[in-house]
């Protein structure tokens, strides 16, 4: 497993950085050079500090090595380069054609929750539907926002009791969270989000092997099933990302939305949610 890198002192950085993410990756300083056209020995001087890259040309070795954006500022900057890519915040007007994007597939989604999560399942815009049907099982006035979707469904004071076959849920859940992050590299806040997860009560003993997250699946999909006043409410999920992305959070950012996963719960949410007060 490779280790992840700290921070070092002047140009040591860079070539750490490089090795970690050879490391990640399972590459080979000649693999690498074939990926990227970057000889094999410059990349070797590259990461011994005896040669310092041109700017194009680190960010041909991050993309060879399809480093994330965020991570691809930090090479920049132990190169003694300024980053490019930039971390917009959902208010800014960078970001005002996306959030309307993302606005008008929420909407038609209706009446079936669906959330935008960033990279961390923090939640930062939903449809009317998300917060009607969670309020059904638990009252999301009293969760700090942001609120995250994972903290909620683990926490046994959240959603984790209305949730029919927990353990096997749980274990998928934190299979997705390593398969889905970005770059397919758990950073230092995942790994702290996961920590998290497994303080809460019980979930140590009922988290083994990633291998037996899902034994003999019997559908094309994994549900996610809520009981609500004895009848089960069975779920799948679809994950939608951005295309071509250009900055962090776009990148970063992706959008959840629920689908029964048979007729009878396609029936039943739109009676619930008939019956629901809006918020």
């Amino acid at each position: 497993m490779t280790t992840r890198p700290t921070e070092a002192a002047g140009g040591g950085e860079l070539g750490e950085l490089l090795r970690y993410w050879r490391g990640t990756r399972g590459k080979s300083q000649i693999e690498l050079s074939l990926d990227t056209g970057v000889s094999q020995r410059h990349l070797s001087f590259i990461e011994s500090g005896r040669s310092a890259p041109s700017r194009q040309t680190l960010m041909n070795i991050a993309q060879g090595l399809e480093v994330p954006f965020r991570d691809r500022n930090r090479l920049l900057l132990a190169a003694g380069f300024a980053p490019i890519y930039d971390e917009d915040a959902w208010s800014a007007d960078e970001m005002k054609s996306v959030n309307a994007a993302l606005e008008r597939v929420l909407r038609q989604h209706e009446p079936f929750p669906a959330l935008v999560m960033d990279r961390y399942w923090n939640v930062s815009m939903t449809n009317a539907s998300a917060p009607r049907f969670f309020n059904t099982f638990i009252d999301l006035d009293q969760r700090p926002k942001p609120r995250n979707l994972l903290q909620l469904m683990f926490d046994p004071a959240g959603l984790r009791p209305f949730i029919a076959h927990w353990d096997r849920t749980a274990k998928s859940l934190v299979l997705r969270v390593h398969r889905e992050s970005v770059g397919h590299v758990t950073d230092e806040r995942t790994r702290d989000l996961l920590a998290a997860l497994m303080a809460y009560p019980g979930v140590e003993d009922v988290l083994g092997p990633a291998e037996a997250a899902i034994s003999e699946p019997t559908l094309p999909m994994i549900p996610l099933s809520f009981v609500k006043d004895g009848h089960a409410l069975s779920y799948f999920s679809m994950v939608t990302t951005v295309g071509a992305p250009q900055t962090i959070a776009t990148q970063e950012l992706r959008i959840e939305c629920l689908y029964p996963a048979d007729d009878r719960t396609d029936a039943r949410h739109r009676a619930l949610m008939a019956g629901a007060e809006k918020p």
